[in-house]
């Protein structure tokens, strides 16, 4: 008989995690998690390939014996300075959804951001992890056509103990993800969305005309609008989908707490600038006064101490967490997050850095275009 070691594969990176969780995945289903916007899905790829325009800069001579990861967001401490991204139908990658990955999260004392279109209840992801264990959840919205209904949400993401909300502010219209079409994809009929309201009704297309408005996305929002949001609730607000240092200098006079620089994971514009190339101008701009976050293409823990070199204040991974879920479930996403984690803990020693505030821009270079390398100027 062959041993439970044998049968199962051997996990070291989270492409390692990519390959087996499509092999576990229906052709669709897994094309629809992995698809990007536009015939050519060039911004999907350069989020992953800007991080190899980076060679980091290793200082020596450091004690590493005791490496601290740890960072303070929303009131609270995670272990690493990574959470989890909000994402679409998490009962497609496991039966389980957002449950287990809401209970990996906590056990490793990460934070997570629940998805407007979640399978799961706010409710129930906040309280999927055990009681003694310090809860950071985050709840995702797009603004809605209703505002009693965008209100509703901020309600039950205040009740249900919920320490932000994250505002996606680059999707009042939907991307073209030609995979999507090509494919016929639709969502499975026994999936719901609890998380919005469609009264009595089944879905969006047989709600009642004035439910409608409830869940249809403003296309006419305004700034002014997100500063509305800030004023409707005591939570953080994080506007997400922030791209130039234009728009995350107008974020600053709304009030927000914080923006993500995001391009929604290749899913909405293609041929827009990959996030990491935003980050340090976007990081310049605000200079301090707000929190900048950064997401899409995060697939090493050298990616994340690239991105924390260049300012971020904290670093999300989407697709890498739906590998975990596929392949295993609650213990699947740990294995996404230990992956990470150690990665991230590595470089980190072999860089010198004991801490995260030990992470600077001289610890990168590139590059030039008459193929110089230049370490990076600290600013």
């Amino acid at each position: 008989m062959a041993t439970e070691a044998a049968e199962s594969p051997l996990i070291l990176t989270l492409r390692d995690l990519e390959v087996q969780a499509n092999k576990r995945l229906p052709k669709v289903t897994a094309e629809y998690f992995a698809d990007g916007a536009g015939d050519e899905q060039r911004t999907l790829k350069e989020s992953i390939d800007a991080f190899a325009r980076y060679r980091l800069r290793p200082r020596v001579g450091r004690k590493v014996s005791s490496i601290d990861a740890k960072t303070l967001i929303w009131g609270g401490t995670s272990n690493f300075p990574f959470g989890i991204a909000p994402s679409a139908m998490h009962q497609l990658a496991h039966p389980s959804g957002e449950v287990a990955t809401s209970r990996a999260s906590s056990s490793r004392r990460i934070p997570m951001i629940l998805s407007q279109s979640a399978n799961t209840s706010i409710e129930d992801v906040t309280t999927a992890s055990p009681s003694h264990t310090q809860r950071l959840y985050a709840q995702q919205t797009t603004l809605v056509q209703d505002w009693s209904a965008n209100l509703a949400l901020f309600r039950r993401a205040e009740r249900a103990g919920c320490k932000a909300i994250v505002l996606s502010v680059d999707c009042s219209v939907p991307g073209r993800r030609l995979g999507e079409m090509r494919n016929g994809f639709v969502k499975p009929a026994h999936l719901v969305f609890p998380n919005i309201d469609y009264g009595d009704a089944p879905n969006l297309h047989t709600a009642r005309l004035e439910k409608r408005r409830a869940v249809t996305f403003d296309r006419d929002v305004t700034w002014e609008m997100y500063k509305k949001v800030v004023e409707s609730t005591h939570l953080e607000v994080y506007l997400k989908g922030i791209l130039t240092p234009e728009d995350a200098l107008l974020a600053v006079e709304t009030g927000v707490k914080g923006v993500v620089v995001s391009a929604h994971g290749g899913r909405q514009l293609d041929g827009v600038v990959p996030p990491l190339d935003a980050l340090p101008e976007i990081v310049e701009a605000v200079g301090g006064r707000i929190k900048v976050h950064v997401d899409g293409g995060i697939r090493r823990g050298a990616d994340i101490f690239k991105a924390l070199a260049l300012g971020a204040d904290f670093v999300w991974i989407g697709r890498p967490a739906l590998w975990g879920l596929v392949y295993g479930g609650e213990q699947g996403v740990e294995l996404a997050i230990d992956i990470l984690a150690e990665e991230l803990l590595n470089v980190m020693a072999l860089c010198g850095a004991l801490t995260l505030q030990d992470i600077t821009r001289g610890h990168l270079g590139r590059y030039t275009a008459d193929g110089l390398f230049e370490p990076l100027r600290e600013q």
